[in-house]
């Protein structure tokens, strides 16, 4: 066998020619590994599988090491609504009454910079199709978006696209897109962030894992026809840095088909009611050499594939080329021979190509034959789980003491009420404040009839159960400027504000999933970066009492030596037991009373206005107490339960005048604001009282005839009364404020103002 292997390793058939190990991104001590474990040289076939698994992208070598953090700070009692965790397609988690909710968020950064639609679209397309091979039916997705500077060329190139390609797919998919981010940094320029969510719902007993079990079942692919799209696809594009010139490597992005998608969800769900699947894993990165490699390592034996029976668009594909394509929209299930013929009718009926391509063995190899000639005779978990492991080394980065030490303290702050009035409007316009309706009028939101809540709302809502209305929250938060000052703190802060989104709907925060994107792991300083950040997450997690179920990691996220902002997303999930109890954001009720819940603090270090104003990053990132967001969740939860909210609304980027002007043009309604009392409280001036980016904030409106009990319930919590909904008397936004000498720093802004300002930033550069 072994040489047999070796003659068909290389074009004609000579084995003293050197292999392409390099080209496919494997370095010089991990080619040689591969030759140690098998004794002999790599077959060309399964030089391609290794290569593409152990990619940084498919193997996490430069990560996983970091990963026993999660194990550390996880307790039994984070457990016990954690159904699967990590290692699989995606997390599930208990939300009661014999429902399961999968979540998971990935990222598709590179290919979409590459080619912005289909980056985008098959980002979408492979997150759904995680959740779909955990058994469950995909009821949302979201997509948190990061962009270079607004105003450069490339941006207007890489962002309309990138919204095309998650609208078109996602709507086409018939999935309602329920929140997200859009952020713009001159960090992102040549690497912008792509990142996708999906939620699916199931009954517990749905649930279905990637593992072939069972010599005899059969191994069946079945989906779209493989393609020369995608060869190398993300497993390789996402693991280099790129140049000034663009991507060091790019192999053909992935071409996806929304339509074909659709259906193939409806197959699967079909397969799942007839239970005639006993093992099932996508394809996505690494295409078959992932879904073949994790399904035996997963499962009881070994594994026999035979390549030249995989369905082709492209006959001319070298097997090397079938094995690494990642074309989408393809799934491959484990059957039981007595279980394949009602298998093969339901896909017939869905119109779905399936193909026997192979089945289980007794043995312990994955063997892959091509027109009967062994290519590929390998231990499967040594391709798809016992890959490289990187102890990188890790060096705090030496711009850390300068920047720490280069605060906002400075810059002088606006004191009179016309500066505040016109910093308010500047940042209300600015590219990371002002109105995302441009992007997310593309996506459809309220397809399929569940949705609750969505953007502009802190949290997306959606119904699982239609009969008691029991259904989940999610939100996805990063500030990257916080994270670079200090990315403990930063992920951290993170944390606590896509758990504090989740609140103000009035769920209980259950889950986490994260996003973490990062620049290339051989520099130490990104590596230090990532550990804090991971650290910060998974102390967080325990405080908080929400276990981590899953996520992505993603490097190279690299120009040359300049790296992105460490920028790990959070994505939280909470419980709503009935989502007809939730609150959204704006003011929505005239009379309602309004309050800032939380402790507001002399914290303008990265903040929007230090960002917008005077181009800075420096100093310290604001405070995060997770033991306060445990107690306002607490509050928000029994609030919204209670009806004593008409609004809730998170503080987060642009502080409170950000909050309150974005409250009163949600629904048209003014309010009359006096700082007097946070002024006093907190000692700041108003500036600072406005613009502040403390964590931990929440500004409510109680409904009329609610605020007896609703400050019962208050009972320590830092709080403080600002004023009124007054449609009847204000059109706009009208505070009153006094300056550090006592002189008078308050100002209106009428409705008018606040909605052009506000509104036309993205139209004018992208159009209508």
């Amino acid at each position: 066998m072994s040489n047999e292997l070796d003659t068909v390793a290389v074009a004609g058939g000579t084995p003293d020619t050197e292999q392409p190990w390099s080209e496919l991104g494997l370095k010089a001590d991990e080619y040689e590994r591969i030759r140690e474990i098998l004794g002999r040289r790599p077959t060309s076939a399964e030089l391609a599988m290794y290569s593409v698994m152990w990619s940084e992208h498919c193997s996490y070598k430069s990560s996983k090491v970091h990963f026993s953090l999660w194990g550390e700070n996880t307790t039994d009692e984070m457990r016990e609504k954690l159904l699967v965790g990590i290692g699989e397609n995606a997390g599930v988690v208990d939300i009661g009454d014999g429902w399961a909710v999968t979540f998971k968020v990935e990222s598709h950064n590179h290919p979409s910079y590459v080619e912005p639609y289909q980056g985008a679209a098959t980002g979408v397309g492979g997150i759904v199709r995680d959740i779909m091979s955990m058994g469950a039916r995909p009821i949302a997705v979201m997509d948190p978006l990061r962009f270079g500077n607004l105003h450069h060329p490339d941006t207007l190139r890489v962002l309309p696209g990138v919204v095309a390609g998650v609208g078109g797919y996602g709507n086409c998919l018939g999935l309602p897109n329920i929140g997200g981010e859009v952020v713009f940094d001159d960090c992102y320029q040549g690497n912008p962030l792509v990142n996708a969510l999906c939620v699916g719902s199931m009954r517990v007993e749905d649930i279905h894992l990637a593992s072939a079990r069972g010599a005899g079942n059969k191994v069946v692919l079945f989906g779209a026809k493989t393609g020369g799209d995608g060869i190398g696809g993300v497993s390789v594009l996402a693991s280099e840095t790129f140049d000034e010139g663009g991507p060091t490597k790019r192999p053909a992005v992935q071409v996806g088909d929304p339509f074909a998608e659709k259906v193939l969800i409806e197959c699967c769900l079909d397969l799942y009611a007839a239970k005639v699947v006993a093992g099932i894993q996508d394809l996505g990165g690494a295409g078959l050499s992932c879904a073949t490699s994790e399904l035996a390592s997963n499962g009881d034996g070994g594994m026999a594939v035979e390549l030249d029976l995989v369905p082709l668009r492209d006959a001319s594909l070298r097997p090397e080329e079938i094995l690494m394509s990642e074309s989408q929209e393809r799934m491959m299930a484990i059957v039981e021979p007595g279980q394949l013929d009602a298998f093969l009718a339901i896909t017939t009926k869905w119109d779905v190509e399936a193909t026997v391509i192979g089945e289980v063995t007794d043995g312990d190899h994955l063997v892959i034959t091509w027109h009967g000639e062994t290519i590929v005779d390998v231990p499967p978990r040594s391709v798809a789980h016992d890959g490289p492991v990187y102890h990188r080394p890790l060096a705090e980065p030496s711009y850390r003491q300068v920047l720490s030490q280069d605060t906002t303290a400075r810059f002088e702050k606006p004191a009179t009420g016309p500066a505040i009035r016109e910093t308010l409007l500047t940042l209300l316009g600015s590219p990371n404040l002002c109105d995302k309706s441009w992007v997310t009028d593309q996506y459809d939101r309220y397809v399929m009839g569940n949705t609750a809540l969505a953007m502009p709302d802190d949290a997306g809502v959606v119904r699982v159960d239609e009969e008691t209305g029991r259904g989940v929250a999610v939100a996805t938060d990063c500030n990257g400027r916080f994270a670079k000052l200090d990315p403990y703190v930063g992920a951290q802060a993170a944390l606590a504000e896509a758990y504090r989104n989740v609140s103000t709907s009035g769920a209980a925060p259950l889950a986490v999933t994260d996003c973490l994107n990062f620049g290339s792991p051989e520099d130490p300083g990104v590596m230090w970066q990532f550990r804090e950040a991971v650290r910060g997450i998974a102390e967080g997690c325990k405080t908080l009492g929400i276990p981590v179920t899953g996520g992505n990691v993603s490097f190279y996220n690299q120009t040359g030596d300049v790296a992105i902002h460490p920028t790990p997303v959070i994505g939280v999930l909470g419980v709503l037991e009935d989502v007809s109890v939730r609150t959204g954001s704006g003011f929505s009720v005239d009379g309602s009373r309004v309050y800032l819940l939380g402790e507001t603090r002399d914290e303008l270090d990265g903040s929007e206005w230090a960002n917008v104003v005077h181009g800075h990053l420096g100093g310290r990132p604001p405070v995060v107490d997770l033991e306060h967001e445990m107690r306002l969740s607490a509050l928000l939860q029994q609030g919204v339960a209670a009806g004593w909210f008409s609004t809730v609304h998170d503080l987060s980027e642009g502080g409170l005048g950000q909050v309150l002007a974005e409250s009163v043009l949600r629904h048209g309604l003014g309010a009359r604001i006096d700082l007097s009392a946070l002024q006093e409280a907190s000692g700041l001036d108003a500036f600072t009282a406005l613009f502040s980016e403390s964590t931990g904030r929440v500004l409510v409106a109680v409904a009329p005839g609610r605020d007896e009990e609703f400050l019962a319930a208050v009972g320590d919590l830092p709080g403080v009364e600002l004023g009124v909904v007054d449609d009847e008397h204000v059109d706009g936004l009208l505070v009153t404020a006094r300056g550090a000498d006592g002189s008078d720093a308050g100002f209106g802004v009428d409705l008018a103002t606040l909605d052009a300002t506000h509104t036309q930033t993205l139209p004018a550069l992208l159009g209508r």
